[in-house]
């Protein structure tokens, strides 16, 4: 097993891959105004082909899907990422589909998160959550670029835009974590939206289903990578109220 986790076994290790979450940073040190991280969107993108994160300056929320990394500005539009640009916090896994569930008509975000509680074998994995249809609406909110010095994350979700949709059709892509990774990910479900177009999208706070598909995608390892510099050395990653802080910023 040594020798395939360093390489040596290509299947096994492809295998293992299939199976992997990485995730740049932790959202404890998102909190704590840690905007600025070193993992180009090129790099994270040899890690998966699916996930969510933000940008440096928390310029805005990130939906990768089959691949292609996409930029959710806070005006509620879309479009592709640079590969140049960085990210403090992103998630990614090559999705591979365990499960799928087809969605009824007038399915609401809660019915989705019951069917998927439902469906998955164990809420101790992590899995990667893919939504695709047509909303009959769908409320999301988009971080805006901030500039140093940073602002907690709380105060700087305080100035969030807010968008909503009508009749979209587009995909939430993100992930259902279990409790015990809060502080280190988002526990629960963190979801982004983007459209069909892919011209319009940010972070799901909202929505219900006219018509679609649940796909699930479990993950049994988890690869976290830590900034070695920079302001993350210095910050705080345990705050006492971390779960408070975290569902104020994520508008749950």
């Amino acid at each position: 097993m040594l020798a395939h986790r360093s390489g040596a076994g290509d299947v096994q290790h492809g295998a293992d891959r299939a199976r992997e979450v990485y995730q740049s940073s932790t959202m404890g040190a998102l909190l704590d105004g840690v905007y600025d991280g070193d993992v180009t969107i090129a790099e994270l993108l040899t890690h998966g082909d699916f996930g969510l994160g933000t940008f440096n300056h928390l310029d805005g929320e990130m939906v990768i899907l089959d691949g292609t990394c996409y930029h959710l500005r806070s005006d509620g539009s879309a479009s592709l990422a640079a590969g140049s640009d960085h990210t403090p916090f992103a998630a990614v896994t090559w999705f591979r589909t365990d499960t799928t569930i087809p969605v009824p008509s007038g399915t609401s975000r809660s019915e989705v998160i019951a069917l998927i509680d439902e469906a998955i074998p164990s809420k101790n994995l992590i899995y990667g959550i893919r939504v695709t249809g047509t909303f009959s609406k769908i409320k999301t909110r988009t971080v805006m670029e901030q500039r140093p010095p940073y602002p907690p994350l709380t105060q700087a979700a305080a100035g969030q835009a807010e968008s909503e949709f009508t009749g979209a059709v587009g995909t939430l892509a993100g992930f259902r974590t279990p409790d015990y990774e809060q502080g280190i990910s988002v526990a629960g479900y963190h979801l982004h939206f983007i459209d069909e177009a892919r011209t319009r999208g940010g972070h799901s706070l909202d929505f219900r289903v006219d018509q679609g598909e649940i796909a699930i995608s479990a993950a049994s390892e988890f690869h976290l990578s830590l900034p070695r510099s920079g302001q993350f050395l210095d910050s705080d990653l345990s705050p006492a109220n971390v779960s408070d802080q975290i569902h104020t910023a994520e508008g749950d």
